[in-house]
């Protein structure tokens, strides 16, 4: 396994960004139309399309799905990534017309120190096209600094993409790609450690483990900002299993568990965090109870080593003032005691 989206058969990842921008757009590009929900439980979410994805409304499946820095400005980034789906003949069939499903959902980013003086039309639609079209193209596994994650910060450390995969018992592959732009914390005080450590397999964000006790401050609310600032950590789950659409919305909200198990604190008012659930039908879900249940845990596990992964491999933004990536702080630390080695 690769530890990525890419141990889910059936789609593609294609990331643009702009570097001067410090903002980016990361597409989840399917196949064939994929079963999809959500599950928002931010205070302060932006989504294109979202609402067409509770499992009492009509459409069944998704084209796609985009994640986006620009705040309620990169939602153009969705109308992109239609008109490279439509010129590849993707689309819900109305008639002779067909529509691209893309649902979508937003981060804050605007005080990243990037030049956000685009003028009278925002660069968002141009970066939905091009990491639509590069998803059509064939799949991108870089994680941290790409795409959606390019410009994301935390409290304390830059942010970025992170992505993580795993197996259950009956052979089922569930698989989390999260962009990590917290209003909180994913580590603990000043400490590399990170609140999702219990869950790291084989070392995937530095093998810190948990300290043996609390640092000093590690509890104490730490923000960016102030608490009215936007944040959002956003991302999406995805299985090769047959879902329903109330199936995938379960392994959505189950996902979110992760989020608040990676972050402190999670899911605050000015937090916008939104987790999309799919299923890419490869295999049968098989019984449902037990093995929807097994999907769920594993998908929370995954997006807390996702978040994790995605502080682990950001890159800092080259203005200045800008928060330090976690290679950069901690790389010198000495990984038995969390303390500067002399």
């Amino acid at each position: 396994m690769h530890n990525d989206l890419s141990d889910i058969v059936g789609l593609a990842v294609g990331h643009a960004q702009h570097e001067r921008l410090a903002s980016g757009v990361s597409a989840i590009v399917f196949e064939r139309p994929a079963v999809a929900s959500v599950c928002v439980l931010g205070g302060a979410p932006g989504g294109r399309d979202t609402g067409l994805l509770e499992p009492e409304m009509t459409v069944e499946t998704v084209d796609a799905i985009l994640l986006s820095g620009g705040s309620a400005f990169g939602l153009d980034a969705a109308g992109g990534a239609q008109a490279a789906l439509a010129a590849a003949g993707r689309g819900f069939a109305v008639g002779p017309v067909r529509v691209p499903i893309v649902p979508q959902a937003i981060l804050f980013d605007l005080l990243n120190g990037g030049d956000k003086n685009w003028g009278s039309r925002s660069p968002y639609w141009d970066l939905g096209r091009l990491a639509a079209e590069r998803a059509l193209a064939g799949h991108d596994a870089s994680l941290g600094s790409v795409g959606a994650g390019l410009g994301a910060t935390t409290a304390t450390l830059k942010g970025g993409i992170g992505a993580a995969s795993a197996e259950t018992r009956s052979g089922l592959h569930v698989a989390a790609m999260m962009v990590v732009n917290a209003i909180g914390t994913a580590t603990m005080g000043d400490t590399p450690h990170f609140w999702a450590a219990p869950y790291e397999r084989k070392s995937e964000f530095g093998g810190r483990g948990w300290p043996a006790s609390l640092p000093p401050g590690a509890l104490t609310l730490r923000i960016k900002g102030h608490a009215a600032e936007p944040a959002t950590t956003i991302g999406i789950v995805v299985t090769d299993a047959r879902l329903s659409k109330s199936q995938a919305k379960r392994l959505a909200i189950m996902a979110q568990d992760g989020l608040a198990r990676a972050i402190r604190p999670a899911h605050a008012p000015m937090d916008g965090d939104t987790i999309f659930a799919a299923g890419t039908g490869e295999k049968p879900l098989g019984e449902p109870m037990p093995n929807l249940t097994e999907l769920g845990m594993l998908a929370g596990d995954c997006v807390a080593r996702a978040i994790a992964r995605g502080i682990h491999e950001a890159k800092a933004l080259p203005f200045p003032g800008s928060l330090p990536d976690w290679k950069s702080r901690f790389m010198g630390l000495d990984p038995r005691s969390g303390f500067r080695s002399e």
